[in-house]
């Protein structure tokens, strides 16, 4: 006997699989302490460009599996349904809509038993609470003094650690200074485009981060082939360095001779001569410099002679004047 399933189940199915078919790329977003306004307000910020669908991993899991003949690409997220998780479904640009995304961020007060999502610092300064308030700082080992009737703390002081539970009296000394430590969004983890799925941390390589990363490969594939004796296209210009180096230093102990061997050869018999060469032409440089940049100036003097004939020309005429009124 088969087992009935809720007729919401095959509603949002549906709706999956029909977005699936629209939307060429899905970015799987974390939504932990994301409320219903906040909520609402990243849903039209992304109106017309994206659409949010959130729902139970394991609704999402049995959908995948029961369609994975049909949309096999798509059996690479099972690995990542896991927390509270939701899929922005997008044919825009992925770097745009996660700018979107992330840009949505709510400030919060820090909640007992939360993991801090980062470090809270307390400032030196007045903290705006009456005296009688120093016993309650004195707890948490916050050094203070009275001044001009209100409590300041002496030192910057680091009250919550990133990665830990934010405990009942850290909570309750942030909501009487009014400090809201945490922000709070969407968080996107990863992006399935075209039937890959990478880390969300992919899209904020450059190209100079990724011409480094292939140089560093073709560096490492150069050293491998080297050290094993095995030519590859990374490591045969080395190699024939290397043997250009073996054979010109055995061609300087010996009589061996060849056209740059010689060069080489002349240099070290003579060194003296050869720091005069390099000093000639040098100094020679300057002076082609100055002389291409004074032929342009004797070109420029040369209209100076028309200037005169049309002085001549004008002679005080008649219509010298005339063309003075024009």
């Amino acid at each position: 006997m088969s087992r009935n399933i809720p007729e919401k189940k095959l509603s949002y199915a549906t709706k999956f699989l029909n977005l699936v078919k629209e939307y060429e790329r899905i970015l799987l977003v974390n939504a932990d302490n994301v409320g219903s306004k906040h909520f609402q307000q990243i849903r039209q910020n992304l109106r017309g460009r994206a659409v949010i669908l959130m729902g139970k991993n394991t609704v999402v899991r049995k959908i995948l599996r029961l369609h994975a003949e049909e949309h096999p690409q798509l059996q690479q997220l099972l690995p990542k349904l896991y927390g509270n998780l939701g899929f922005v479904f997008t044919n825009g640009d992925v770097n745009e809509i996660r700018e979107v995304i992330t840009s949505n961020r709510v400030g919060a007060m820090a909640r007992v038993g939360a993991i801090a999502p980062c470090n809270v610092m307390l400032p030196a300064g007045p903290t705006g609470l009456e005296p009688g308030q120093t016993s309650f700082l004195q707890a948490l080992d916050i050094p203070t003094m009275i001044v001009k009737g209100q409590i300041e703390i002496k030192n910057d002081i680091q009250v919550i650690k990133k990665g830990n539970k934010v405990n009942a009296s850290q909570a309750a000394l942030l909501v009487k200074l009014n400090i809201k430590p945490f922000e709070y969004g969407l968080v996107v983890e990863w992006v399935y485009d075209g039937g890959v799925l990478f880390a969300a941390e992919v899209l904020d390589l450059k190209d100079s981060d990724l011409l480094s990363l292939f140089n560093q490969g073709v560096r490492n594939i150069a050293a491998i082939g080297l050290a094993v004796g095995y030519p590859t296209l990374a490591s045969v210009p080395h190699s024939v360095i290397n043997g250009y180096k073996n054979v010109a230093a055995i061609a300087l102990e010996t009589s061996v001779s060849f056209k740059e061997i010689d060069e080489l050869k002349n240099i070290l018999a003579d060194p003296e001569a050869f720091a005069k060469l390099l000093a000639s032409k040098a100094a020679a440089a300057p002076a082609a410099g100055s002389g291409s940049a004074a032929a342009p100036a004797a070109k420029a003097e040369e209209p100076a002679p028309a200037e005169e004939e049309e002085e001549e020309d004008m002679g005080g005429g008649l219509f010298g004047d005339d063309e003075e009124d024009f």
